[in-house]
């Protein structure tokens, strides 16, 4: 016990010291990961055999991670942008692929062993290029929308390549045992990773009919499985109000369709993206993705930190300038594939060397494909290595790429400007946080006026019941950041706040301003006080429950006891504006720490305000008798 706490402390400190220093320095969380793993492995030797055992289990989280990237493959987003996915993408995949096979072969190795390099090499790192065009603001350019259209492609392939990589294992040639015996490269955990500890299979000893059938139905059972039952369990779940319920139903669909896929000889990582894609439109798509990304992201981390902790760093030492070589081949190989297939795509200037240089490097995807060739015994333990080292060097590079394509940008100029793009795959402009009387009449007025909405509450039955009436929305308590993050917030010009429980109303109207400066937010306010508190916390509009409706039946009354309907209108305006010149004079004498009754200082205050009122209006009844005599 004593043992296990000590390491764990160990793995816990190196990331939290490295990973956010990393992130600071603009250098991405994956890069700090590694950092933190060859401080504790290599460098300090505070870890080291329990390396490998901690690996096999941090893979779960590329299962994890990958079902959450089929959760958010919308079919029909995938559909629109198939030009891209297919045609960029594809072609970046299979020349990178084809080139580095070729390289592998001059070198003297297999084909099936160039063949797997190759796949491995051809995949760039999504967390450090994706996290570098949203921190450079070149998301939304013509470079920034293909890079991520082939980031995208490359996340989709991964699925393939490890059905296919064993496949190379098992038609590998014959190898020579320390002993001298034939020994073949056979794989022996096909489960990458996530084995079950215990010898259990569906298909050990069916004939080759057999196990197509029984492969076919674990699929199937997936698909249907998503489609028919995760509602009905979710309302189980939701019935009991038990927050972390949610998360064990959605850690137990991906460990369920992990021990399902190894006992059918399939990979977890295959059966737990297609279940994503079944559930990438469903309304709980959101809250699954929030309760799982810190799990992905902590398992992911550690897988990180135990590739660094277990690089052979007396090889590099041995061989810096081998290393740093062959890390520099493989993105000026990439480099030239992209640098072709840009143009080829009509890329050209600023945006074809933003694809160009972007996404030169080998990613963290890589790791994951040599970790599960390593199991595969596909490449030789010391070519393993090596190929590790590369990956990270490629990685460890690319900052200094994108140093030289904001040198480039600043020198070339497009001839053009770059046309507004035709198809855009984004989340709506504005987040309605809470659906309830308010919230569906503020949706239902934007909608109808043309403008797209992502709608957020905590109840299944309001959510269901939208959803019967073709409003999509999402379920998930909408004052978690991970929740936000994954509606699209960061991308938002609009978030309307419309909880019922005050504190969760401030509380995220908080967050948001905090967060996400830019944004514009528009909350509801309980009362006077409350709204205080949300002028306080940096709403921008800010909405009474009670006041609109109270303002509107007291012009009833005064239309009713002697003003015509244009005067009462004006004194309804004048009230209006009076009193919002109040509520913002009023907010900065008002503090929650002191109550109202004690506060003498906003009493006061207070009491000139609405001695101000009163004069207004009667100035306005008497510029009314004025008229009604002279006429």
């Amino acid at each position: 016990m004593e043992s296990f706490l000590y390491q764990a402390s160990i793995y816990l400190a190196a990331a939290v010291i490295a990973v956010p220093l990393s992130a600071r320095l603009g250098l991405g969380s994956v890069l700090g990961y590694l950092a933190a793993g060859i401080i504790i492995g290599p460098i300090l030797g505070l870890v080291g055999a329990e390396t490998a055992d901690l690996q096999h289990f941090a893979e779960f989280g590329v299962v994890m991670m990958l079902f959450l990237i089929g959760l958010e493959l919308d079919p029909r987003a995938l559909w629109a942008m198939r030009h891209n996915l297919l045609g960029l993408g594809g072609a970046q995949i299979l020349f990178s692929t084809l080139l580095l096979l070729g390289a592998s072969l001059a070198a003297g190795l297999t084909w099936q062993m160039g063949l797997a390099i190759g796949l491995a090499l051809s995949l760039s790192s999504t967390a450090i290029v994706l996290q570098t065009l949203s921190e450079k603001g070149l998301m939304q350019t013509g470079g920034g929308r293909a890079t991520f259209a082939v980031l995208l492609t490359q996340d989709i392939a991964v699925i393939p390549i490890l059905a296919l990589l064993p496949l190379l294992a098992t038609a590998h040639a014959p190898q020579i045992a320390p002993d001298g015996s034939i020994a073949r490269a056979m794989p022996h955990d096909h489960g990458h990773g996530t084995g079950h500890g215990f010898d259990l299979s569906l298909v050990d000893g069916l004939p080759g009919w057999g196990v197509t059938l029984v492969t076919l139905a674990a699929l199937a059972a997936i698909i249907l499985t998503g489609i028919y039952l995760t509602r009905p369990v979710f309302r189980f779940i939701h019935a009991a109000n038990l927050r972390e319920m949610y998360t064990a139903l959605a850690l137990l669909i991906v460990v369920g369709i992990s021990f399902l896929m190894t006992l059918v000889g399939l990979s977890p990582a295959l059966g737990a993206f297609l279940a994503g894609v079944v559930l990438a439109n469903s309304e709980f798509r959101h809250e699954i993705e929030s309760d799982l990304t810190p799990f992905k992201g902590l398992l992911l981390g550690l897988f990180f930190i135990t590739v660094g902790a277990g690089i052979n760093y007396r090889l590099f030492l041995e061989n810096p300038g081998d290393l740093i070589g062959l890390a520099a081949l493989v993105i000026l190989a990439k480099g030239v594939v992209l640098f072709v297939v840009g143009r080829l795509f009509g890329l050209r200037h600023r945006n074809h060397w933003l694809f160009t240089l972007g996404l030169a490097q080998a990613g963290e995807f890589g790791f994951v494909l040599l970790a599960f060739i390593d199991q595969l015994e596909l490449l030789p333990v010391a070519l393993s290595e090596k190929l590790l080292l590369v990956v990270a060097l490629t990685m460890l590079i690319t900052p200094l790429l994108f140093i030289a394509y904001d040198q480039l940008s600043q020198q070339l100029r497009d001839p053009t400007p770059e046309p507004d793009a035709d198809e855009i795959d984004e989340v709506g402009p504005v987040i309605i946080a809470g659906i309830g009387r308010f919230g569906q009449i503020v949706n239902r007025l934007v909608r109808a006026s043309g403008y797209r909405t992502v709608v957020l509450d905590n109840s299944i039955e309001t959510v269901q019941l939208l959803r019967r009436f073709g409003v999509k929305s999402f379920l998930g308590d909408p004052t978690r950041p991970e929740l936000l993050k994954a509606a699209g917030i960061a991308r938002a010009k609009i978030l309307v706040v419309a909880l019922d429980d005050p504190e969760s109303t401030t509380k995220l109207t908080d967050y948001a301003r905090r967060h996400y400066p830019d944004i514009h937010i528009i909350a509801r306010a309980r009362d006077r006080h409350h709204v205080f508190a949300l002028y306080q916390a940096g709403a921008n509009d800010i909405v009474r429950e009670m006041f609109d409706s109270a303002l509107r039946a007291g012009r009833y009354v005064l239309e009713n006891v002697g003003l015509s309907e244009y005067e009462a209108a004006q004194a309804e305006k004048t009230f209006f504006t009076h009193d919002r010149r109040t509520v913002r004079e009023l907010a900065r004498h008002w503090d929650p720490n002191i109550p109202t009754a004690q506060n003498q200082e906003y009493i006061a205050r207070a009491q000139e305000l609405e001695k101000d009122l009163e004069t207004a209006l009667l100035e306005l009844m008497d510029e009314k008798s004025r008229d009604t005599g002279t006429g």
